[in-house]
């Protein structure tokens, strides 16, 4: 398995995707636009009330105190007040309407990401590293929640007080203007190259944390724990994980210093903006041009100061947005990964199955560079028979049992349930058909009542018990101190091996699905705790559709078919009694069972 998926199947965006990632970024925010025109009126009315102080200033100094009119002093004071005020109401405002928004924003694309990936089949998880996947819902969305949090709103604010700002400039004097921005197009200049370094420092940031999250889940899960101590790896995993986080710690660094001299330069230029204007505004005098009163030079100086904020915060949301294009990108990768296995347009519902499955001219291949799995499998199981699938490791057993539930869609021939292809079914009549047992039984870190109910979620206390007893499993859970609001653990660790399958049959019992995929359900336990899970098993199968593949041979001698794989292909089909009468592929590993059954 590759260590790092994506690679594998997903290319790269370059700098021409850019403008359709922008515009596809702005789609997401399209349902709340009303909230967002709310937030740019507010918007507009904070950057007229920020600059109009600085007018109040220069009446104030050019006319108010040198006239002595202290009424009109008092006004333009109590205005300058209002005006702060004002500016501090429409800011919370501001905030309160837009971080709502950027988490509503958040939440559609989690549960997008979450939605298409429960639509992706069974192939897909088994190529991808469980923390891969978590650390794109995780770290990627999470990274990006200043951006659709904060950042939009920042860009239109700062915008707004810029532009406001430099009309308030050139109305005041248009030659202290000229001489304020004569460095802007160096700043957007040295702005656009920081971004664009950070945007490719986030990438490999991203997948390094991505590389981290599948190490953390695999490493540190009740399984993980139990291999590393037993095997002694425990130290060696350490050093490890340390090696990733060192990279992770390069990374950071690397994301955080990127252009941090070039923008100190900027700070540095804008700060020192005030002495330029004092200098320019005393020179003209000196040169004998037009008067500039000292009203508008501190005003000009005061809007000039105003605009260092919005202008530094602008060069910098704008590299923020280029480095989350790289978050956003990762996300979109999902959002766009194909799904493999969907519903016709008209899907067929059932209300009713009576549990026929036949498997016609049915061939199987992962991908088209590996040869199949399967080839020309015809098989028929009548509603309420029984199928037993036998052969060797490798030789497509388990493949061909989740043909039916549509885990896999076949490459060639047909899978049909009650004469209809499983294609043409919808998702909720193959779910409700067809169940599977396995030897990997899955729980919840939850009560047992919770694991039960995952499958009749209104399942009432007395189904579960029933459920339960008909599993074998009723008197154990009842003799637990907390009885059915028992936590199992992780993946069930709380319990053994034959419990958790006892569990997990309890729980296909309440699901009372008319056809049964058992998929080596016994094969990992002993011989006394097999007994035991077989008893409920056959209560489980009783008139149902049963398919069964099978590891020890001793479990379906009763089945009304058996037949035996080899390479993908049938090989031998008949009862038991046909197929050892026969005395090939079958009788071989009956005799094999018999040596490998331990002694009494």
């Amino acid at each position: 398995m590759k260590p790092d998926h994506e690679a594998a199947w997903i290319p790269p965006a370059d700098a021409g995707e850019q403008p359709r990632q922008v515009r596809r970024i702005l789609k997401l925010f399209r349902p709340y636009r009303g909230r967002l025109a709310v937030v740019g009126l507010l918007v507009g009315a904070s950057s007229l009330v920020s600059v109009a102080t600085p007018f109040l200033l220069k009446a104030i100094l050019d006319v108010a105190i040198p006239q002595g009119r202290t009424g009109l002093l008092t006004l333009l004071a109590l205005g300058m007040i209002l005006s702060a005020v004002l500016s501090s109401v429409f800011g919370v405002l501001q905030t309160l309407i837009s971080t709502t928004v950027g988490q509503r924003v958040m939440h559609d694309l989690r549960t997008a990401v979450y939605g298409r990936l429960q639509r992706m089949s069974l192939a897909f998880f088994t190529r991808t590293r469980t923390g891969e996947v978590q650390s794109r819902i995780a770290n990627d969305i999470g990274g990006m929640q200043a951006t659709v949090t904060s950042t939009a709103t920042s860009l239109v604010s700062n915008f707004t007080s810029v532009v406001a700002t430099i009309v308030a400039m050139l109305a005041l004097d248009w030659r202290l203007t000229v001489v304020s921005l004569l460095l802007l197009p160096a700043f957007v200049w040295i702005s656009r190259r920081v971004g664009d370094e950070r945007r490719k420092i986030t990438t490999q940031r991203q997948k390094q944390m991505a590389a981290m999250a599948a190490t953390v889940t695999e490493s540190l899960s009740v399984s993980g724990i139990l291999l590393g101590r037993t095997m002694g790896r425990a130290d060696s995993l350490t050093r490890s994980f340390a090696g990733e986080s060192e990279r992770l710690v390069d990374l950071e660094v690397r994301s955080n210093m990127a252009g941090r001299w070039r923008m100190a330069v900027i700070t540095i230029v804008m700060a020192a903006m005030p002495a330029v204007i004092y200098w320019t505004a005393g020179l003209t005098l000196h040169v004998g041009g037009p008067g500039v009163s000292i009203g508008t030079i501190v005003a000009f100086v005061s809007l000039q100061q105003g605009l260092f904020r919005p202008a530094v915060s602008l060069l910098g949301t704008g590299v923020q947005i280029q480095t989350s294009l790289a978050l956003f990108q990762r996300i979109f990768e999902y959002l766009d990964l194909p799904v493999d296995i969907t519903e016709r347009e008209r899907p067929v519902h059932l209300d009713r199955v009576k549990g026929e499955v036949r498997l016609d001219g049915v061939a199987f291949h992962y991908d088209t560079e590996s040869g199949p799995v399967l080839d020309g499998i015809d098989v028929t199981v009548p509603a309420g028979g029984s199928l037993a699938i036998v052969g060797s490791t490798g030789s497509g057993k388990s493949t061909l049992g989740y043909l039916v539930p549509r885990l896999y869609d076949v490459t060639d021939g047909r899978v049909t349930l009650d004469g209809f292809d499983v294609r043409d079914l919808d998702f909720d009549t193959l779910a409700r058909a067809v169940g599977v047992v396995s030897q990997e039984t899955y729980l919840f870190h939850a009560s047992v009542a919770d694991n039960l109910r995952f499958a009749k979620p209104d399942a009432t206390d007395e189904e579960l018990h029933a459920a339960a007893r008909a599993a074998q499993i009723h008197d154990h859970i009842a003799a637990l101190p907390d009885g059915y609001d028992t936590v199992v653990g992780e993946r069930g660790h709380r319990f053994s091996g034959g419990e958790k399958q006892r569990l997990a049959i309890a729980r296909t019992i309440l699901r009372d699905p008319p056809v049964l995929i058992l998929d080596e359900a016994t094969s990992a336990l002993d011989n006394r705790t097999e007994r035991a899970v077989q008893e409920a098993i056959d209560a489980l199968s009783a008139d149902r559709t049963t398919l069964t593949i099978a590891h020890r041979l001793s479990t379906i001698r009763g089945a009304d078919q058996i037949v035996v794989l080899d390479a993908g292909r049938v090989v031998e089909r008949g009862t038991h009694e046909e197929l050892l009468e026969l005395d090939g592929r079958y009788a071989a590993l009956v005799r094999r069972d018999a040596r490998l059954e331990p002694t009494r």
